[in-house]
């Protein structure tokens, strides 16, 4: 396995991505969706994990239009993240996950085998991402929004009916800003969809239960479980050759 930041080009500008590559032929491609924070050393970690299992990764940094190099956060920096994500819309954040998915594409990895998987605001993101594209997969983890919209999309719950992409959302039941009820509508919204989807809550979880470097909230039971899940969702749905 290795690993490397790269920068891509887009219509909005050079953006670094952090790309890892399995050992041997790849069973397909994952474009992992940042958190809040940034391309943080947990979604590195992430990417290094899917080359690991056998996934080729690429984790576009979607704050480099904000300052260059794209910046990444303290878990308590809120000051600085809540602006930066406040400067993202779903036209840009498409043209970041185009330009992830072209890379893996000229690599040998065509869309119909790459997943989107994202993590907190990357759930979020990927989910914008499964309605608007016809990915592999897709499992957003913990992904907010689901009742008011964001990024100048409508809320999660109404975009879920127009999943274009098998599509499994991973939540806690803990989550003070996800409640259980929302979860349960976002579920129901997405039985409507015209491809399989799923949801799996974790009861003891909060929100950010997969970042060990977030010991406050983080949940290694929760963890593991959403892990294999995760692997078994996108097996599933991208079937080795």
């Amino acid at each position: 396995m290795t690993s490397e930041t790269i920068t891509l080009a887009t219509a909005d500008g050079p953006m670094p991505t952090y790309v890892a590559e399995p050992a041997g032929p790849p069973r397909g491609g994952v474009v992992v969706v940042q958190e809040a924070f940034g391309v943080t050393d947990h979604i590195q970690n992430v990417a290094r994990r899917f080359a690991a299992a056998g996934w080729r990764a690429a984790a576009p940094a979607l704050f480099h239009r904000s300052a260059a190099p794209a910046p990444v956060l303290a878990y308590d920096d809120l000051e600085h993240a809540v602006p930066l994500m406040g400067g993202l819309n779903r036209d840009g954040l498409m043209v970041d996950v185009d330009a992830a998915t072209a890379f893996l594409a000229e690599g040998g990895t065509p869309l119909h085998r790459t997943a989107v998987v994202g993590f907190c605001m990357g759930g979020t993101v990927t989910t914008i991402a499964a309605a608007s594209r016809p990915f592999g997969a897709a499992v957003a983890y913990y992904g907010g929004g689901l009742r008011a919209g964001r990024f100048g999309c409508p809320p999660l719950i109404e975009v879920a009916p127009h999943l274009q992409t098998p599509w499994l959302g991973l939540y806690g039941d803990l989550d003070k800003g996800i409640p259980v009820e929302d979860v349960e509508a976002m579920e129901t919204a997405a039985r409507t969809a015209p491809v399989p989807t799923g949801v799996v809550r974790y009861p003891d979880a909060h929100h950010g239960f997969n970042c060990d470097d977030r010991p406050a909230v983080y949940s290694a039971e929760a963890t593991r479980a959403a892990w294999s899940h995760t692997l078994t969702w996108l097996g599933k749905q991208i079937p080795a050759e």
